[in-house]
């Protein structure tokens, strides 16, 4: 929901809230001045009632509600003195209606000629049940009209005034940080946008200048690294060739040759996994995964028939992606090799190519994975010293910047799927 028809959403409780206590209030301000103006008619009536009985005898004789609207009966002098005049609600059979109505009727007595009479007058009141039902559907009406205006105004008069806001958002979704392109701000007169505005700004500003030093040290630091380890391993490897060395110091420089060499190869990982996160490698291309299966499954065919093992192509369909074609060699590289390097000796490797998946299959030790930590940094599952760890975390970072889903899951052998995203024709 939108930030304008939220702030709606409030406002149309609380409106509701309001209208109902209002609508409370009017209904019993109303009932009052309806009694109030039916109790001065009946007390005026009562008045010309009496004066004509006064002039004119025979309304006296009037006992019952027949052709008028009172009627009078004589009553006791002790009773008469008793009385108070009382308005009081009741019903009364309309002839017209066929059906009994309410009315208001005043009750009081007066004398003539040494007797007393009591008087009844009634006059028709508006029903109860009538009055709440109109109020009802008013209110109800006033409501909607209420919600629709200012629905309208949100969305047509208000809507100019948050233009700063939603010009600001789309700049925002189209911002990467690794294009470097600067953010155009919508000019505006409203105080908490310029703000709004002025943190984006320097938000930007302060991730731009620590991506870029973030960069250049990474690249500063692998380039230097690799200089020194290359050096080190040369020196080291011609140390191995003089003969005059004992058993004990060969087994020490090969050591030491071994751990310089996994350092080597951890620099160049790390480097490669920082560039993917930082999405450095922008050249994208269509990339035809069968003929590079192909190729990387022929690559590692000498390493596979050393270990005895299987491996089988499977193409269940043609596969185009859009993507930059060295990650997309590198993410097929690290899984083959993973899929090879953690094997038993006889073992198979399979792997299937349809046009929105890719299935690597292996045989391996007789128990699931990690699924949570097998795609982590440093988490390898063999003790093959030639390992990174790195393999499947750079497959991982590989997919999530292609927004590819990656899973895991065992059935007596080891199976990685990657569901592609927008697989093309």
């Amino acid at each position: 929901m939108k930030l304008l028809n939220h702030t709606l959403a409030y406002f149309a409780a609380l409106l509701f809230a309001v209208i109902t206590g209002w609508a409370g209030l009017l209904y019993y301000n109303l009932l009052d001045e309806i009694y109030d103006s039916l109790d001065d008619g009946l007390e005026n009536y009562k008045m010309l009632i009496i004066k004509r009985a006064r002039a004119d005898s025979e309304v006296l004789r009037k006992t019952s509600f027949v052709e008028d609207n009172y009627s009078i009966k004589p009553i006791p002098a002790p009773q008469a003195l008793a009385y108070t005049d009382s308005y009081v609600d009741t019903l009364m059979f309309m002839e017209n209606e066929q059906d009994f109505e309410p009315v208001r009727m005043l009750k009081t007595i007066f004398r003539q000629s040494g007797r007393y009479y009591e008087l009844r007058v009634v006059n028709t009141m508006v029903e109860t049940d009538d009055l709440v039902e109109d109020l009802l559907y008013s209110i109800l009406w006033l409501y909607l009209g209420l919600i629709a205006t200012v629905l309208v105004l949100n969305n047509l008069l208000l809507r100019k005034a948050w233009r700063p806001f939603y010009h600001l958002v789309r700049q925002l979704r189209s911002f990467r940080l690794e294009k470097q392109e600067p953010v155009s701000f919508g000019k505006t007169n409203v105080e908490e946008f310029k703000v709004l505005n002025d943190a984006v700004a320097r938000l930007i500003r302060n991730s731009t200048d620590t991506y870029r030093s973030q960069k250049q040290f990474i690249e500063n630091a692998s380039h230097e690294l690799q200089t020194p380890l290359a050096v080190s391993l040369n020196k080291l490897e011609l140390l191995l060739e003089e003969s005059s060395l004992t058993e004990g110091q060969l087994r020490l420089l090969a050591g030491a040759v071994r751990n310089l060499e996994r350092m080597a190869r951890l620099n160049k990982s790390l480097l490669l996994l920082s560039k993917i996160e930082n999405r450095q490698f922008q050249a994208e291309e269509e990339v035809h995964l069968n003929s590079l299966v192909e190729t990387v499954l022929e690559d590692f065919s000498d390493q596979a028939s050393y270990r005895g093992l299987r491996v089988t192509l499977q193409e269940e369909g043609d596969c185009r992606l859009h993507l930059n074609p060295d990650l997309a060699g590198i993410l097929l590289n690290n899984l083959v090799k993973n899929a090879i390097v953690h094997n038993n000796r006889g073992g198979f490797v399979r792997v299937t190519v349809g046009p929105q998946q890719l299935v690597v299959e292996n045989s391996g030790q007789p128990a699931a994975l990690n699924e949570q930590l097998m795609f982590s940094r440093f988490q390898s599952g063999s003790q093959n010293e030639t390992s990174t760890g790195l393999g499947l975390p750079i497959v991982k970072a590989i997919a999530d910047l292609y927004r590819f889903r990656i899973a895991y899951r065992f059935q007596g052998t080891h199976i990685v799927t990657i569901h592609f995203s927008y697989p093309f024709s």
